[in-house]
């Protein structure tokens, strides 16, 4: 039991670190509510499931070829650097009608958070690395059930911690004002941007 906590807040701590798939996450809910954040995160969590299994099986090793790194430094830097300038173009409709988001399309949210982490490099080059790592080193000690349970409970980990973001975006927005609303949508946003600048020169880089 002390194992599967020890992992369990292993999740949250890789979680916690704000990059453009929480602040996509953060995005959503200050938008359009809780449910949309959380089905946001939901997405992102399939996503994290799919590199986990490849990783598991070492599907996920042609990954690290220089043209894949390229490919995906690329993909990442288009679409947040799109997303982000979206955000920032769209900020009028941020409002404290909270009935604004029966306009969007819950499963929206969801495949928006799949594609998101699927095409981040960032999640990609952190379940070869951490997770990885974690697999080793787990490989010399413990049956592969226990590293599907210490699996679980990582994901369980990053469940937490996306559930309390979707709250804070979706339930806390009822308490915050329309401009403090907009201020943390433009961090985020820039946040996006930042990133997506960092996976343009990463992509130019790996072509030199």
């Amino acid at each position: 039991m002390n194992s599967i906590f020890t992992y369990i807040f292993l999740g949250i701590s890789l979680a916690a670190p704000l990059g453009p798939v929480k602040a996509m996450l953060l995005n959503t809910g200050i938008k359009n509510g809780f449910f949309h954040a959380w089905l946001f995160s939901f997405g992102a969590l399939a996503t994290d499931i799919l590199y986990m299994v490849l990783v598991y099986f070492g599907v996920a090793q042609f990954i690290d070829t220089p043209f894949m790194k390229t490919l995906l430094w690329s993909f990442g830097c288009f679409v947040l650097t799109y997303t982000g300038i979206e955000n920032l173009l769209s900020l009028n409709k941020i409002k404290m009608d909270l009935n604004f988001t029966k306009y969007v399309r819950l499963r929206h949210s969801l495949v928006s958070g799949f594609l998101m982490a699927l095409l981040n490099p960032i999640t990609i080059l952190f379940w070869l690395g951490i997770y990885g790592s974690i697999l080793v080193k787990s490989t010399e000690s413990v049956t592969g059930i226990q590293i599907i349970v210490s699996s679980m409970a990582i994901l369980v980990g990053i469940m937490l911690w996306d559930f309390i973001l979707a709250f804070i975006s979706g339930k806390g927005r009822k308490f915050l004002s329309t401009t403090l609303l907009k201020i943390v949508s433009i961090l985020s946003s820039i946040s996006m941007i930042g990133f997506g600048v960092y996976f343009g020169i990463q992509a130019y880089h790996s072509l030199l």
